[in-house]
């Protein structure tokens, strides 16, 4: 049975959408932008500091439902510039140090709110 997951440690839904739906034994998080908690937009960051506060935001919702980094199974990371892909790839590897997740990398152009990078996660709950 779907069941929605939500959490004041991450951004709040800016649309129609969940921060994470789960049916007990996937998570699926909604892509993660580097929009803090409290609204605080960082479009204009540097690459790795989107990188690092979109990746905290994946993670706090994983923290919602005693989850962390190594239950994630895949991640889809959207850029706005495919050519951010090094920096980026330096700050998200500093949260997958050991048996990262699959991974598809892709550049799409237009992220919501202008910002140069989007993250989203599937996760498996290990009682699952």
């Amino acid at each position: 049975m779907k069941r929605t997951i939500s959490t004041d440690d991450a951004p709040e839904a800016v649309g129609a959408y969940s921060q994470a739906t789960t049916d007990g034994s996937t998570l699926y998080t909604a892509g993660q932008i580097p929009l803090t908690p409290d609204g605080d937009l960082h479009a204009d960051a540097d690459i790795a500091t989107q990188t690092e506060l979109a990746l905290d935001n994946v993670m706090a919702i994983l923290a919602a439902e005693d989850l962390a980094a190594e239950h994630i199974l895949k991640t889809t990371v959207f850029l706005a510039d495919i050519d951010d892909f090094g920096a980026m790839n330096e700050t998200y590897e500093t949260y997958f140090a050991a048996a990262p997740p699959a991974r598809s990398a892709v550049e799409a152009g237009a992220l919501p709110k202008g910002v140069g990078v989007e993250i989203e996660a599937v996760a498996t709950y290990p009682e699952a």
